[in-house]
């Protein structure tokens, strides 16, 4: 015999199980705002990830133009053994032997520019203010050979001379200076002149360098100075820090050479920027390339150093544009002798 289901009698069937309207719009309602939160902390987390990231970058980059600018700096007024015995002028040289160290302030340098020109920068420009520094030195001769560079002498683009130096103005020149670079980004630039060339390379050599400040620690002249020091005077300690153009005196090489030679260190003071929306504070900032001492104790941020009026950069705001900025600061004090008049 065959069984067939039955149905339950009226009255004694059971509802249908399942959500009314209003519970299911709380429950969306609900994983809503669990979705926004997690996103919230993601992109939180996302944010912290790229200024942490940015930020070593920075301090990565940083100690690499420390590296190379210590290095030259060092390096500035070597001469080779034959031409140790420093004059300003010497048999088989120019008749006025130029400065080992050489700068100038706010100005950018074209590729057709002599060692000691540059184009004045104008406001609005991203590297406004940023410097030239000029370095020279000789190679040094290999011991068994006088005539073989021993390579431990490189230039700003890490090159060492094959050939040792001829003449007593025989030098390889280093050049610092800041550039757009093909990315768009303000490029700290290397413009390489070796020994017996005269044809000047550049290369880049750090990307984001968007303020390249310079001072000179100098010895025994004063801004503007137009007469040529006593040789009795100086010593290897900084007096006071000038701009590169407080050392140049217009229509007067003996003059301008003769305040270089009296250079005995170096301050630098750089401002790095990393990648769009690298910061996570998206305020205004001013920042001090040469650090935020005090002239005094009642004086404002920065003045010991700072000088916007003169010295374009060194009080430095940008505009707020979400990057993550980084200020260095180091001083570098010369080595070898620069010579004197």
């Amino acid at each position: 015999m065959t069984l067939q289901p039955t149905s339950p009698p009226p009255g004694h069937r059971q509802a249908a199980a399942g959500m009314t309207l209003i519970e299911l719009l709380v429950a969306m309602a609900l994983g809503l705002l669990i979705t926004l939160a997690a996103a919230a902390a993601l992109l939180v987390a996302r944010q912290g990830f790229t200024a942490v990231d940015a930020g070593s970058q920075l301090q990565d980059n940083g100690r690499f133009l420390r590296s190379i600018i210590q290095r030259l700096v060092v390096q500035a007024g070597y001469k080779d053994l034959q031409f140790a015995v420093d004059t300003a002028q010497a048999p088989g040289a120019s008749a006025l032997l130029p400065p080992d160290i050489f700068g100038l302030n706010n100005r950018s340098r074209a590729p057709g520019d002599a060692w000691n020109q540059g184009t004045e920068r104008t406001v609005g420009q991203i590297d406004y203010g940023s410097d030239i520094l000029v370095l020279r030195y000789q190679s040094n001769s290999m011991d068994v050979d006088p005539t073989v560079s021993d390579k431990t002498m490189i230039d700003c683009a890490g090159v060492a001379a094959t050939t040792a130096p001829t003449k007593v103005d025989d030098e390889l020149l280093s050049i610092f200076h800041v550039r757009i670079g093909r990315n768009g980004e303000p490029t700290l630039m290397c413009s390489r002149l070796g020994a017996n060339s005269t044809t000047y390379d550049t290369y880049p050599l750090l990307s984001g360098v968007e303020n390249f400040q310079l001072l000179y620690g100098v010895d025994g002249v004063a801004p503007g100075n137009t007469a040529v020091p006593p040789a009795s005077t100086p010593d290897s300690v900084p007096e006071r820090y000038l701009r590169a153009d407080q050392l140049t005196v217009a229509n007067n090489d003996k003059a301008t050479y003769a305040n270089w030679h009296r250079v005995r260190s170096i301050r630098v003071g750089v401002v790095l920027r990393g990648p769009p929306g690298s910061a996570i504070d998206r305020s205004s900032q001013t920042f001090y390339p040469f650090g935020i001492s005090k002239s005094s104790a009642g004086g404002t941020k920065g003045s010991a150093f700072a000088d916007s009026t003169n010295d374009p950069g060194t009080a430095y705001t940008p505009a707020a544009d979400g990057r993550l900025r980084q200020t260095v600061t180091f001083t570098v004090h010369l080595r070898n002798p620069q010579g004197e008049w």
